[in-house]
């Protein structure tokens, strides 16, 4: 049975208050200790907190010391949430977090959150899976001052592929990677910069590979955004062009019964 004072890791979802879950909500009502990224999180998300709760910025602390919070909120006692931007899943020291937890013998959780790439796409109506047009999505990152990244994950070899990619901690280096993908997206492929999806500052810029490092740039974008590349961010392609046959008039819909069942 899972230990109710268990560190809960929760994503915040991309900025907005009311893109949170319904556990995540109630998790940090509950919570007498949270830890959350204040670099990208819209205030309001906190208002779900109670008012008696201690609240802690991490922005400028290191891993350790983040740790060392949840394991002596755990240890007094109290119930802490340690909020991530986005979904947990990506970019979140998760698995850096709760490998310190397990050594010390802390029980943790995991709540999922709205990923800020399904942010950006909905916020320019956009699927990224377009049939005959792209059918994988590409989440990654690239190397400047940070972790580095494995060498055959290099942004040509996703390029190569002309899935669409999303481009995460990477809005500093727009110009330059455009001039990476240029070869195998060609200048005119659409792109999209969604810089604080869903909060109150949110920028969306529209463009192509050619010319989008300029509106960044003139945006003076500098962290937390999104860049979104691809053909699949075209205005709605010609249904001849491939629609999904999944729901093709044409596809067989009788029932297969399995043994056993009726």
């Amino acid at each position: 049975m899972e230990d109710d004072r268990a560190v809960r890791f929760v994503g915040a979802g991309p900025g907005a208050a009311d893109l949170l879950t319904v556990r995540a909500a109630r998790l940090l009502g509950e919570a007498q200790t949270v830890l959350f990224p204040g670099t990208y999180l819209d205030a309001e998300v906190l208002a779900n907190c109670s008012p008696d709760a201690e609240l802690v910025d991490t922005e400028h602390l290191d891993l350790d010391v983040i740790v060392a919070h949840l394991i002596d909120g755990y240890r007094a006692g109290r119930r802490v949430v340690r909020l991530v931007s986005g979904d947990p899943s990506v970019y979140s020291a998760l698995s850096e977090q709760t490998r310190r937890l397990d050594a010390a013998g802390v029980p943790w959780s995991v709540t999922p959150g709205v990923p800020a790439y399904a942010a950006a796409a909905a916020r320019v109506g956009r699927e990224l899976t377009v049939p005959l047009v792209a059918q994988s999505v590409v989440l990654t990152r690239t190397r400047q001052r940070s972790t580095a990244m494995p060498e055959t994950e290099s942004l040509k070899a996703f390029a190569a592929t002309r899935a669409t990619l999303v481009l995460h901690l990477a809005v500093t280096r727009t110009r330059e990677l455009m001039a990476e993908l240029e070869p195998d997206h060609g200048p005119d492929c659409p792109v999209v910069v969604v810089y604080r999806a869903s909060q109150p500052q949110e920028q969306v810029l529209h463009g192509t590979v050619a010319d989008i490092a300029d509106a960044v740039e003139a945006a003076g974008l500098r962290q937390a955004a999104v860049i979104l590349v691809g053909r699949a961010l075209a205005g709605r392609p010609d249904p001849e062009a491939g629609e999904s046959h999944l729901y093709d008039p044409a596809r067989d819909r009788s029932v297969k019964r399995i043994e056993g069942l009726r």
